[in-house]
């Protein structure tokens, strides 16, 4: 009977141990709880956003009809944290597209003027070369247009011969070598004249190109508009330059 009062005497003792343990790790537990729940209630973010009349709300989250609209995050203390831009409409975004486009267009335009402006500083070191290389094209083509006018001239009498003998023949058939042969000279002298009238153009576009050149080079060279201009080529010169380059 003294051993077992003894034994119960000794659970009587474990036991408020035991309970004290375990209720330890529990209020641990929920200590835990709190605390991993409290910053998400003391930190939750305030979304500012406008809705389609212009009116400005503050709420825990932005509503689906406004997603697309833009808002602001802000701290509790009202500082803005982060920036949601709105959806572009289609027509901002065609407008924004064009006007990458033209920025890029700019872009490659100024790397060509760039690259045009360092071509002519190392093609030429005087006004004198460049009045030398526009006559030098100039004769080029011009040597074409006579070439040119010349065949044609050729080709309108023989057309001239060709139409007086196909009038011979009256009312009888025409030969027909005859026939292919005037039909042939009409075509060519129609391929002549389009080929003169490019020349022609060639012509005073590449003018105009060597005289843009002479004045942008004087510009790219510090002689300003008051500097002299040197003498400019003579064709005998300019045919001099050219029979010596053809040497």
């Amino acid at each position: 009977m003294q051993r077992r009062s003894d034994s119960q005497a000794r659970s009587a003792q474990a036991t408020p141990r035991t309970r004290g343990a375990g209720a330890i790790p529990a209020a641990f537990a929920l200590v835990a709880a709190a605390a991993l729940a409290w910053p998400q209630t003391a930190t939750a973010a305030t979304y500012k956003w406008v809705d389609d009349k212009g009116v400005v709300h503050y709420s825990d989250k932005v509503p689906p009809e406004a997603v697309t609209k833009g808002s602001q995050e802000l701290s509790k203390e009202g500082i803005p944290l982060r920036r949601t831009e709105p959806v572009p409409t289609p027509e901002q975004r065609r407008a924004r597209e064009a006007e990458e486009e033209r920025k890029r267009v700019l872009a490659r335009q100024q790397d060509e003027a760039e690259r045009r402006d360092r071509a002519l500083l190392a093609s030429y070191t005087s006004e004198r070369e460049i009045d030398l290389s526009r006559q030098r094209a100039l004769a080029t083509i011009e040597a074409v247009i006579e070439s040119a006018t010349h065949y044609s001239e050729q080709l309108a009498k023989r057309r001239a011969q060709v139409e007086q003998q196909r009038a011979g023949y009256r009312d009888k058939p025409v030969p027909a070598v005859l026939e292919r042969e005037y039909e042939g000279l009409n075509a060519e002298l129609a391929k002549q004249a389009e080929l003169l009238q490019q020349k022609r153009a060639e012509r005073t576009a590449t003018a105009n190109r060597y005289d843009a050149d002479r004045a942008r080079w004087r510009e790219l060279s510090g002689l300003g508009a008051g500097a002299p201009a040197a003498p400019a080529a003579t064709p005998a010169a300019a045919g001099n330059a050219t029979r010596s380059s053809a040497r």
